[in-house]
């Protein structure tokens, strides 16, 4: 018998590539396996992405916890690395577990994920020590990232900052100029490559083409986001044509 998951996301209210990348990969599953997967969303308000406004918006997310709670949704995705990562080390931990306490006292207790702690767990699903971050943020806001990461255990050797303030801007920025964007950094060292550190920012059409390019295994926010839910379902974490990660060999 066919079962359908309703997959919960909180989102960005700018934020128009989650809604779109996720949904792509678990339609793409339904073609291999014989789960069906139905997407429901609620917003936060964020059109900057600056430090304080990230902050603001997080303190948003316990309402989006409840409302989809009210959905009785299978999993829910916080869909803001960064939003996560600028509140200082480790705090996907307290926000995976407040967001879970949130929908327990409604009655409905889901398993929640963030995308930031989706990333650094992928890496360790990876067995990578060693990586390069290519995110859109301010720089300021990418070594907040990056150090985020660093403070995960895995050392970042670069990383490209592509100083996109407006998150608008984000989702248009075209995932066809990543491979250039890795190809001029040194990627001989390194165990993975973290493509897109920000769930806005389009790559999933690039990831192929990036690992073809490099030898390398590559994920974004999105693919680890997508693996981590699976994994909340007790589902096989496999996808096609969403790189390494989700190739089954994980």
């Amino acid at each position: 018998m066919t079962k359908t998951y309703r997959i919960g996301q909180i989102v960005p209210s700018s934020n128009i590539t989650m809604e779109t990348e996720i949904p792509a990969m678990l339609t793409a599953r339904q073609l291999i396996r014989p789960e069906r997967f139905t997407f429901h969303s609620s917003r936060m308000r964020m059109k900057t992405v600056a430090k304080e406004e990230l902050a603001a918006m997080d303190a948003q997310s316990d309402r989006c916890a409840l409302e989809l709670s009210d959905a009785a949704v299978d999993v829910m995705g916080y869909a803001c690395l960064v939003a996560i990562m600028s509140m200082g080390p480790g705090y996907h931990r307290e926000s995976q577990q407040r967001l879970r306490q949130c929908t327990a006292d409604n009655g409905a207790e889901t398993a929640v994920v963030t995308s930031a702690g989706a990333l650094v767990d992928a890496l360790e699903v990876l067995g990578a020590k060693r990586v390069v971050v290519v995110a859109p943020y301010m720089k300021p806001l990418t070594e907040m990232v990056v150090n985020y990461i660093r403070e995960e255990g895995i050392d970042v050797l670069d990383y490209r900052a592509l100083e996109i303030p407006n998150n608008l801007d984000v989702a248009r920025h075209d995932p066809d100029n990543l491979p250039a964007i890795v190809a001029s950094m040194d990627v001989s060292e390194v165990d993975a490559i973290v493509l897109s550190a920000c769930v806005q920012m389009p790559s999933l059409s690039a990831v192929a083409k990036v690992e073809a390019l490099t030898g390398k295994p590559v994920i974004t926010a999105a693919i680890a986001t997508t693996y981590a839910m699976l994994k909340a379902l007790e589902l096989e974490p496999v996808v096609p044509g969403a790189g390494a990660l989700l190739s089954g060999a994980y």
